[in-house]
């Protein structure tokens, strides 16, 4: 394989990685504990930055019925971030709570991450970078924004906010 851009694993990692698939990408889970994607080999996953202030914050509920109606063939992760407007300002136990109560979430949230900018998740540079992705290059516009993964690591397509999560656009591919 191919060695594409050395980063840094996420926020709170100490050491650097090379990356040359989606899978050497690893991120912690919104209570802090570390996840590797590779664990998530054979199953399409669905990434959206998520804000708990944002119109689209009401996209939870359908985000949580389609990772309950695919829940064989995806999985749904949802990245914490506030780089739009302020609308994910709440720490971690605010959000979870948030989440929970309101919409009854139960798929992966992660710990707060940039999306943009000088301190963009490595993440979030291979699905916005078709150097490192093979498909193409994108930028993050606001909230609630997919990017689909299909089962065997590659980019599938992104989908701007208004993309509703049980879009036939997204399960076309399920």
């Amino acid at each position: 394989m191919r060695i594409v851009e050395k980063a840094k694993l996420a926020p709170s990692a100490s050491k650097d990685v090379k990356i040359n698939s989606l899978y050497d990408i690893n991120i912690n889970t919104l209570g802090g504990i570390p996840i590797r994607l590779s664990q998530y080999k054979g199953k399409h996953i669905l990434f959206v930055n998520v804000a708990s202030e944002c119109g689209f914050t009401k996209q939870y509920k359908e985000l949580q019925a389609l990772s309950d109606r695919y829940k064989e063939e995806l999985v749904v992760i949802g990245l914490p971030c506030n780089q739009f407007g302020k609308q994910e300002p709440g720490d971690a136990s605010q959000i979870q709570e948030f989440c929970e109560l309101n919409f009854g979430v139960t798929f992966l949230l992660t710990e707060k991450i940039h999306v943009k900018g000088s301190k963009q998740h490595p993440l979030y540079k291979w699905l916005t970078s078709k150097d490192l992705n093979s498909k193409k290059s994108s930028s993050v516009k606001w909230n609630f924004q997919k990017y689909l993964v299909d089962e065997k690591g590659n980019l599938i397509d992104y989908y701007f906010s208004i993309t509703k999560p049980m879009s036939p656009k997204i399960t076309r591919h399920l």
